[in-house]
């Protein structure tokens, strides 16, 4: 008999006497409580299967189904039950990968038919039937090559790729029932465990994201401790369903795409195109008062340059060239080319510093098909693009100006948000001594402002690091908008330089940021943020004029020509309907204010407005209402 000295975290050690000791004895003979609640554990250090066996020092720690990591184990489980029911249902499927992602997880699926949102409950009643039967979670560790051996003679060609590139001597396996899959862990104990999930959807998806490689059937689950989360989340998505944006695009006459123009392409609406039109007023007043200058750059230039910025070598597969007398150019993916040669037209001194370059710039980039979507994921798009050259002492405070900046404009829209640094990626240029300075001027900006940050592991851009912003919506879901980008080594292919005050020629940092991001992609998320009812400041129609009669037309007109005077957003529905019907349509199209007008208003000379949520409020004067407006969007709200 061994003697085990186990360090439960938090507690004294103890002494444990026994011949062997997996996980879950040790955490019964150490009286850890709620012990049905816990799905895995630390030990030392490492999250494992409660049915590890332990060695006769360690330091362990219970990880319970209701912490993040627990509930990730709980959803990777339950990607795997739902493999087990596919392959049940379906003989001959081929299963591919199958991850916890936030919120749930997927399989990726290779079948003779691509699946159908049809198919998805008799999947989740099979899942429920493996659930009641409690099947244990069983691992095995074996060597490559009797995993390939096994997968060959189950017919899985990709778990046989995926062993292959992994290019490891030993491999785990997890089996569950009739299923056996490649897989690291851990897992649940029992297939009992699971208590709340439900499949969503279906999708196409690339094996390995690779448009040339088979299109796969992905079908997406979600999967919470308990039923009471589940339900709070299923009604979160139905919320988010409302909201929609492509949905409330076409509703609300913003924009629209079409197959014939072209996959990523958007047509602006008139209503669109106003809410465009104000949120690039609010954009160039705001950079203006923070001393930015605008400029603007041309659409295409010479593939030389790019090659030169290290944007061929390292972005060309999201680029789009084209060739004017037999010379090759590159479309615009970025804008920072242009803001640099501007730098470079003449000599600049340390006194001239910082130069903060803005440019509302359209740009052109090649993303794959299958992820475009709406207005959140296009091939053109607007960036309210800015760069910063100043001399790498004024680094700091230039990084947290832009910071402050963020955090001004996402007050403006009731945004929370939160930050991560990204940084090198293997595909990069630059020295590291290069990098190393940008990523610690990033860092330091951030700490001097005490503002809490995640580091995103090689997920900068191919020339700096960078500060990402996440936003935060009113359904609490996450959103990439506004970045920050430190660079050292654009400026030195660009030859950038500024006379520093000892006569010496010295080379400019460079910050490349954007604060909403792609206005395409931001509008989305507005339209999802508020449900498309847009403050008053930012609504493309703030008011609606609507007659009870036709005898009310003549002064319903006229007060529509005195709202436009004032610069109001105003709209008229003079036509002979029902008021009931006017009002209902307004609704939908989420006009902030409905203006009726009917005798009292005519003889009196004034107007009674109506909220948009059915508040009515008391009768008053054109003024009155006109100031009323004002002072909203004065307030921006």
């Amino acid at each position: 008999m061994k003697t085990f000295e186990i360090n439960l975290k938090g507690k004294p050690p103890e002494t444990v006497k026994a011949d062997d000791l997996t996980g879950l004895d040790a955490l019964r003979k150490l009286n850890v409580p709620d012990l049905d609640k816990v799905v895995a554990l630390r030990i030392n250090g490492e999250i494992r299967d409660l049915s590890t066996k332990i060695n006769p020092k360690a330091e362990i720690e219970p990880i319970y189904l209701e912490s993040d990591e627990g509930t990730e184990i709980l959803r990777h489980s339950t990607a795997h039950v739902m493999a087990l029911a596919v392959k049940e249902l379906f003989p001959g499927v081929k299963v591919t990968i199958g991850p916890a992602i936030e919120n749930g997880f997927y399989y990726d699926f290779d079948y003779e038919r691509p699946f159908r949102e049809e198919d998805l409950p008799g999947i989740e009643a099979k899942m429920k039937e493996i659930i009641k039967a409690d099947l244990p979670f069983e691992r095995k560790e074996v060597s490559s090559q009797e995993a390939v051996d096994f997968f060959k003679e189950q017919g899985e060609d990709y778990k046989i790729e995926v062993i292959d590139d992994l290019g490891q001597d030993k491999v785990t396996l997890y089996r569950q029932g009739s299923f056996t899959d490649l897989c690291r862990g851990p897992h649940i104990p029992s297939s009992g465990k699971i208590k709340a999930f439900r499949l969503t959807k279906v999708a196409g998806a690339y094996w390995r994201g690779d448009e040339n490689r088979p299109m796969l059937s992905r079908i997406y689950g979600i999967a919470f401790p308990d039923q009471k989360s589940l339900k709070a989340y299923v009604k979160k998505i139905e919320e988010a369903r409302r909201r929609d944006h492509v949905k409330l695009g076409h509703q609300l006459e913003l924009f629209s795409t079409h197959e014939e123009v072209g996959a990523g392409m958007v047509i602006w609406h008139p209503k669109g195109a106003m809410l465009r039109h104000i949120l690039e007023d609010f954009e160039i007043e705001e950079h203006l008062k923070r001393g930015y200058e605008l400029v603007k750059g041309p659409q295409i230039l010479k593939t030389e340059l790019w090659k030169r910025s290290g944007h061929f070598e390292n972005y060309r597969e999201n680029m789009y060239f084209t060739e004017i007398d037999k010379q090759s150019y590159g479309i615009k993916p970025m804008n920072c080319l242009a803001h640099m040669l501007i730098f470079a037209s003449k000599i600049r001194s340390y006194r001239d510093l910082p130069k903060r370059y803005f440019e509302l710039g359209l740009v052109h980039r090649h993303e794959r098909s299958g992820v475009l979507h709406g207005l959140l994921r296009v091939r053109e798009f607007t960036q309210d693009d800015a760069h910063i050259l100043c001399t790498p002492q004024q680094l700091d405070e230039e990084i947290k100006g832009v910071l402050n900046f963020v955090r001004d404009v996402m007050a403006v829209f009731r945004f929370d948000y939160e930050l991560e640094i990204s940084t090198r990626p293997k595909k990069s240029i630059g020295s590291h001594e290069d990098w190393d300075r940008a990523t610690k001027a990033l860092m330091s900006a951030m700490e001097d402002s005490g503002l809490p940050y995640q580091i995103n592991e090689g997920e900068g851009a191919f020339y700096g690091p960078k500060i990402d912003v996440k936003l935060k919506d009113a359904l609490e879901r996450k959103w990439q908008c506004a970045t920050i980008q430190c660079d050292f080594t654009l400026p030195e292919r660009f030859n950038l330089h500024f006379i520093d005050r000892d006569g010496e020629r010295r080379r400019p940092a460079m910050i490349h940021r954007v604060i909403l991001g792609a206005l395409e992609r931001f509008i989305g998320v507005l339209i999802e943020h508020y449900g498309g009812a847009f403050p008053v400041w930012l609504a493309p129609v703030q008011a609606v004029v609507l007659t009870v009669t036709d005898r009310s037309i003549p002064y319903g007109k006229s007060v529509l020509t005195r709202l436009r005077d004032e610069g109001v957003r105003a709209e008229g529905d003079f036509r002979n309907e029902k008021l009931g019907l006017k009002i209902r349509e307004a609704q939908l199209q989420k006009v902030p204010y409905m203006l009726i007008i009917g005798e009292r208003e005519t003889e009196k000379g004034g107007v009674t407005p109506r909220l948009r949520s059915g508040e009515n409020l008391p009768f008053m004067s054109k003024e009155e209402f006109i100031d009323l407006l004002r002072e909203e969007c004065r307030q921006r709200r």
